[in-house]
């Protein structure tokens, strides 16, 4: 056994190994176990002297077997350690284990009567790994059924819930120190409560002075109504609110004070102002926008021209 796989083969096939179970088993994220847990590193040195301990007594229990034997038992010995792999003794026997076939000289208990122009059939049983392989899938569907089917196991289903879940937490974590991602050509308007609410809270810190805090206008225009001086819709209020209106008269960009995440979001408070028909709003400035697609309202008589005051250069304005 030696001849074929020796110690100095055997210690870091068995060393390594032990390092890679190691691994597998325990975890520690993106970072290797040794350098996640340096204890690690005393386990792997005592595994390594176990494994130079048992190679030296086996070495130890070889030398005593050794000179035990008389001259016929190590003549023996040595003609056995010359065989090839394949008529080495211990090969035999796993072979026939496995097999439990018969040799060329004794197909004569297995041969049927059956013959077909001079050809024998032989009755060799199946190979006992075959058939051990056939029981454990047997084994294995018996209680993959009762786990999974009848007492409701952990499926697959679970899983992808559950790395959704994960997934969806990293997603967050990512956001919080990621670029914005949020551009004009992506922008879209956004309903939920919670968006809607911190749309309101940024534009009560930083509106509120040209635009009143019902939107019914003060400096800036009213945000009520559906008149609109530099268009309406999500995609025209966000890039007003980014790059600013009118020049000389109009509302100061934002790009460089709120995130293009926070301006959607502001933006889609603004719109959700619509119609909410505020106590003494200011006058209609701007032409009625519709959305593309909308059906133009015949009814609708054009909003009364207006001149717009210019504002203090520190203060923000004119949404519109």
């Amino acid at each position: 056994m030696n001849r074929f796989f020796p110690a100095w083969l055997r210690v870091p096939i068995l060393f390594f190994a032990g390092l890679g179970a190691m691994e597998y088993f325990i975890d520690s994220g993106d970072h290797p176990a040794v350098i996640k847990y340096p204890i690690l590193w005393v386990v792997l040195l005592i595994y390594l002297f176990v494994l130079f301990a048992f190679e030296i007594m086996m070495s130890s229990i070889h030398s005593l077997s050794w000179q035990m034997m008389d001259e016929a038992k190590r003549a023996e010995y040595l003609a056995t350690q010359n065989l090839p792999l394949s008529q080495q003794p211990f090969y035999k026997k796993i072979m026939q284990w496995l097999t439990k076939s018969k040799s060329i000289e004794a197909e004569g208990e297995v041969m049927l009567n059956h013959d077909y122009d001079g050809i024998k059939e032989l009755d060799n049983t199946l190979p006992p790994w075959w058939v051990y392989l056939f029981y454990g899938t047997i084994i294995f569907a018996a209680i993959y059924l009762v786990r999974f089917d009848v007492m409701g196991g952990y499926t697959q289903e679970d899983e992808l819930r559950d790395e959704l879940a994960v997934a969806k937490k990293e997603v967050e974590e990512w956001k919080k120190t990621a670029p914005d991602q949020m551009s004009e050509d992506k922008v879209t308007l956004l309903t939920d409560a919670e968006s809607i609410a911190k749309g309101k809270t940024i534009y009560e810190t930083n509106c509120v002075a040209c635009h009143r805090a019902d939107g019914g206008g003060q400096i800036g225009p009213n945000l009520t109504d559906e008149n609109w001086i530099l268009g309406g819709g999500i995609k025209n209020v966000f890039h007003t609110i980014t790059h600013g209106g009118r020049d000389g008269k109009g509302m100061i960009a934002w790009n460089t004070t709120l995130k293009p995440t926070q301006i959607q979001q502001v933006a889609s408070y603004v719109l959700s102002l619509q119609g909410s028909n505020p106590k003494e709003p200011k006058a209609a400035e701007g032409d009625i926008w519709k959305e593309a697609g909308a059906k133009p309202d015949s009814t609708a008589t054009p909003a009364p021209a207006t001149t717009e005051t210019p504002a203090p250069a520190d203060k923000p304005i004119a949404l519109k």
